[in-house]
């Protein structure tokens, strides 16, 4: 008898399970992962609202996009260190020093523009490489060795500038940050390339999502019931095709929404994907046992670190292009900004738990919040106070999660 045929004692295999019919219960069930993108989308409405649609204006989300990359490329590699267990309070020196570096080379000693790039970068690698080592090899905890390099590399910006600031760039270099891809295709007063790359992506989006249903429909794990899992592309279709919209009538597509765009796929295939990214789940979900299954904790450990050296590097890059300059105080409370959008964005504080998407809503909507307030005029004092009790409350809400489902 063929082993497809069923006998009388046999039973077909069970149907996969599915989330519940109705979304806002699929919704409600799992509030850790789409709370995030509720509380994104009320507080984008609600400054919508009360700055009369200015913040929503082509003009104010292209500045977003150019006044936050910085915090969004930090915060991939922060939510890495965090996954794992650690902490990083160095990145905004590093994003210093690396910037500091650069100057020099291209400002002070005339090399090309590209020069001052790879040299940055090699700077980050070499920075990750030094905090990597004390802390995998060594065993210093993370907090004590990124803290003293957060002093330690602060001071080597002020003896690489020789305490001043350096300016201006070339404007090949300050293309990195605020140039824009406009008329390629043309379009009748708006990029159409722009809008070409977001459909694009829209669909890239839809095909990965069908994809990754299908495998989970035949390794019999639960997927989302079929009319929340439509509005789920639905709803990221329009989004992405609004925000596309709003670029193409402003300056077009950013070069530094392009990097940012290489880096969020790049990284959300690693940590979903390959061997180092379930390891890093693994060490910060539980490091026994992460040990017992032969994980080379040391290893994995030293290129975590490395890797958040060269993001920062890359926000170094990114913000002194910006910044058309470097400046021995530039960086000052990034690295709060990269931890708090990690957290925000789902990370847990005990680490093993956190998403790249996740980490780029969160500093998103720390974006929005700060261009909000600025908007409406709402005194600085306030707003650190706002942005202080967003944080609180984003943490309390990953602890009620588990107290909730039983997690200590």
């Amino acid at each position: 008898m063929s082993g497809s045929t069923l006998t009388k004692d046999s039973k077909p295999a069970p149907a996969p399970k599915t989330g519940s019919a109705n979304p806002f219960v699929a919704i409600t069930q799992n509030l850790r992962e789409s709370g995030i993108y509720i509380a994104f989308v009320v507080v984008v409405v609600l400054f919508a609202i009360l700055t009369d649609g200015l913040s929503l204006s082509p003009g104010n989300i292209t500045n977003i996009v150019l006044q936050y990359s910085y915090v969004l490329v930090l915060a991939i590699g922060m939510l890495i260190v965090i996954v794992a267990g650690h902490i990083d309070l160095s990145v905004g020196s590093v994003v210093a020093l690396t910037g500091a570096v650069s100057a020099q080379l291209v400002i002070g000693s005339n090399q090309p523009w590209w020069v001052g790039v790879i040299a940055a970068l090699g700077v980050g690698l070499l920075v990750g490489a030094w905090q990597g080592f004390w802390v995998a090899v060594v065993g210093i905890p993370a907090f004590i060795v990124t803290l003293a390099g957060m002093l330690l590399f602060r001071g080597l910006t002020f003896f690489v500038l020789n305490n001043v600031s350096l300016s201006p760039f070339p404007a090949q270099y300050g293309k990195i940050a605020t140039g824009f891809s406009n008329g390629l295709i043309g379009g009748n007063g708006y990029d159409a390339f722009t809008l070409l790359i977001a459909v694009l992506a829209v669909v890239a989006f839809a095909v990965t999502q069908v994809r990754t249903r299908i495998a989970k429909i035949r390794y019999q794990q639960v997927v989302d019931a079929m009319p929340l899992f439509v509005l789920k592309i639905v709803v990221v279709a329009a989004v992405v095709m609004a925000f596309a919209w709003q670029l193409a009538n402003s300056r077009g597509l950013p070069y530094v929404l392009v990097i940012l765009a290489v880096l969020i796929l790049t990284y959300s295939m690693v940590m979903k994907s390959s061997v180092f990214g379930r390891q890093v789940y693994a060490i910060g979900g539980n490091l026994a046992a992460a040990q017992l299954s032969g994980v080379n904790v040391r290893r994995v450990n030293f290129w975590i670190f490395v890797n958040m050296g060269f993001l920062a590097a890359v926000a170094g890059v990114i913000f002194s292009s910006r910044s058309n300059g470097a400046q021995p105080s530039a960086g000052n409370s990034f690295e709060l900004d990269a931890i708090a959008a990690a957290f925000i964005g789902g990370a847990a504080v005990t680490g093993g738990v956190g998403k790249i998407q996740g980490a780029m809503i969160g500093g998103l909507l720390v974006g929005v919040i700060s261009n909000g307030m600025q908007l409406y005029n709402v005194d600085q004092s306030l707003q650190s106070v706002i942005k202080g009790l967003v944080l609180l409350l984003a943490v309390a809400f990953d602890v009620f999660n588990k107290r909730r489902s039983g997690v200590r």
